[in-house]
């Protein structure tokens, strides 16, 4: 996941900079960058490939200064490069920014500049920022205004940081949505500002964590904090602990929240270097996908364990609708025993989050004696799910600790869903506009994420009420029945709550008879294809006095008159819903386990990786 560093000081900028970066290394990254003002000038060092070659070339043209701003990026928008690396400088060599986050609407606003005489030296939405800000500065307001007004034409998730040369003497970083946090050091007569705590933790322990829609102008001996609006912030100061592990949950009480808030940045970073939005197209190059391949496939089996197979419930439904493709969903434990019915036009695609879950291993074993086509989408580089697979799907979304999976649940739906377009595009089966529409859509993720996320506060007061439950039904239909499925085994596995979870067509066939006022329900019923059986499956859990928790989406009429409880979702097109209506789910089933005292990272008879059968 992307990284930003900045200093302002007394000391020199450049090697601060470059450890902080180093200090975020295991997030990844294809490029990376330094820009330090020197002697009045900005001077930028960048390029593509592991940090080491941005350290070498620094030794090898020095850059010193006394403030400075650092970037290890995971492409977005343009192929990893020198000259797609951030930072990004304007056309007048005295405004440089770094950026987490896509700029949805960048096209538009590439346009729009080009129009009025700018010319772009890469092809990243970043460098549209830049030039927004020169568009403002000229007009003689100062580096902060010009900051705040072009950070109003942009839409989606960001973390900003600008620094100029003609105001030397201050950072100015601001947040937008759930891009990634952005963090300032108070030091002594030096402030520091990052996208996360290790990377600045050397330096101080005094912190300040910028909410969304906050900018923060820095200087080396102060910070002072407005709204977007230009509103002042009275800043909360943060005494941090030096042990590496409480300092990563940052603000968050526990790994499981942070890395819950963090799915805005993993999802970017899911989407980085795969989707080229010019062209609508969607590039998976580890996966080895040909056009040949991907037009002999007669069979896909997704094999995988818990949560992992619930994201392979999804997919099936993903890539059997857009590439037309037979998919098959095993459990990793079952697949090995049953004999199944595999050759070599069958792919044998395993999900994992570690790479190295015993069962999904044997699952790929028994798919490769029987000559089918291995891949896999994992997390953990360089494990063995990674290695053994003909070609495989890197999740990207950085370490999770938590034992219950979040991130590596949703990343796994967007890769499923890159997967299918461009099995899709490769068979012949997608015409031009429809694969450009469904390539579009997946710009609007992150942000949708983000606003799931900013509605935290209104589940506590649901789960407050619900924490003493003792069972829960969860119901879901189409492409939302596995999240029902994941959403009770949230509950189950942090809450040590009985929760079941049916496809709600078949409630008639048994758990109905479960629904009374001590059974809550809780409907997944977002607008898509499946809405109007959600609405009938509700009616008939309230006609049995149920209480009623539905997943709903913003604007709906008809779901408040029917539920106790509501937790809203932005609208989103139906074959991405999955991965917002989960969201809700992930919260509620994590504020239930904090309400109840009890061990979230580490919920009772459970490892993160199950090596052993």
């Amino acid at each position: 996941m992307c990284g930003i560093v900045g200093y302002i000081g007394e000391r020199n900028a450049t090697p601060i900079v470059l450890n902080g970066l180093k200090r975020l290394e295991y997030r990844g990254y294809d490029s990376a960058g330094i820009a330090v003002l020197q002697n009045g000038n900005i001077e930028i060092r960048r390029d593509a490939g592991k940090l080491s070659k941005l350290v070498s070339l620094v030794e090898n043209q020095p850059v010193e200064g006394h403030i400075g701003i650092g970037h290890t990026r995971w492409a977005t928008h343009g192929e990893p490069s020198a000259r797609n690396a951030h930072p990004h400088m304007g056309t007048s060599r005295q405004i440089v920014v770094v950026h987490n986050g896509i700029v949805e609407n960048f096209l538009e606003l590439r346009e729009e500049l080009i129009a009025e005489g700018v010319s772009f030296n890469s092809d990243t939405d970043t460098e549209v920022i830049v030039h927004l800000i020169e568009r403002f500065l000229s007009g003689g307001t100062s580096l902060e205004e010009a900051t705040r007004q072009a950070l109003r034409h942009l839409k989606g998730a960001h973390g900003v940081v600008v620094m100029s040369s003609l105001e030397p003497d201050k950072i100015v970083a601001a947040r937008i949505g759930n891009a990634g946090g952005v963090v300032i050091g108070i030091g002594e007569n030096e402030m520091f500002v990052a996208s996360d705590i290790p990377a600045i933790l050397d330096h101080t322990r005094r912190m300040i964590f910028l909410d969304s829609h906050q900018m923060a102008v820095v200087t080396r001996d102060n910070v002072r904090v407005s709204t977007l609006d230009g509103k002042p912030v009275q800043l909360q100061e943060h005494l941090i602990s030096w042990d590496p592990v409480a300092a990563e949950k940052g603000e968050y009480r526990h790994f499981m929240q942070k890395e819950i808030h963090e799915q805005v940045r993993s999802l970017t970073d899911t989407l980085a270097g795969r989707v080229d939005f010019d062209e609508g197209v969607i590039r998976l190059p580890q996966l080895n996908l040909t056009p040949h391949l991907a037009k002999r496939i007669q069979k896909i089996i997704i094999t995988a364990c818990g949560t992992a197979a619930h994201a392979g419930m999804v997919g099936k439904v993903l890539i059997e609708h857009i590439a037309r493709i037979p998919v098959e969903v095993d459990i990793a434990s079952e697949f090995r025993y049953r004999d199944p019915i595999v050759n070599e036009n069958t792919v044998v695609l395993a999900i994992s989050q570690s790479g190295e879950t015993a069962d999904t291993l044997a699952a790929m074993d028994e798919g490769r004696k029987r000559g089918a086509v291995l891949w896999s989408i994992v997390n953990a580089i360089g494990s063995q799910a990674m290695r053994i697979a003909d070609g495989y799907i890197s999740m990207q979304t950085g370490p999770e600790i938590g034992v219950a999976s979040t991130k590596a649940f949703t990343a796994p739906l967007v890769d499923l869903y890159m997967l299918a377009v461009l099995l899709g595009d490769l068979r012949g089966v997608l015409d031009p506009l429809k694969r450009k529409k469904l390539v579009s859509d997946l710009r609007l993720i992150p942000d949708l994420v983000g606003r799931c996320l900013d509605r935290e506060n209104e589940i506590i007061p649901v789960a407050r009420e619900m924490k003493y439950i003792r069972n829960m039904l969860y119901l879901g239909r189409g492409i939302n029945m596995p999240i029902a499925y994941e959403g009770a085994l949230k509950l189950k596995e942090i809450s040590y709550i009985h929760a079941e979870a049916y496809p709600a067509g078949e409630m008639k066939h048994g758990p109905i008879a479960l629904v009374d006022r001590d059974m809550p329900v809780l409907a997944i019923a977002p607008q898509d294809p499946w809405y109007e059986k959600m609405i009938s499956q509700i009616e008939q859990a309230k006609a049995r006095g149920g209480s009623v928790i539905v997943v709903a989406s913003e604007g709906d009429t008809r779901v408040p008159e029917l539920a106790d409880h509501v937790f809203w979702v932005p609208q989103t097109p139906w074959l991405l819903s999955p991965v917002v209506t989960v969201i809700p789910l992930q919260l509620f089933a994590y504020h239930i386990a904090s309400l109840r005292g009890l061990d979230v990272d580490q919920p009772r008879n459970l490892a993160k990786s199950v090596t052993v059968e």
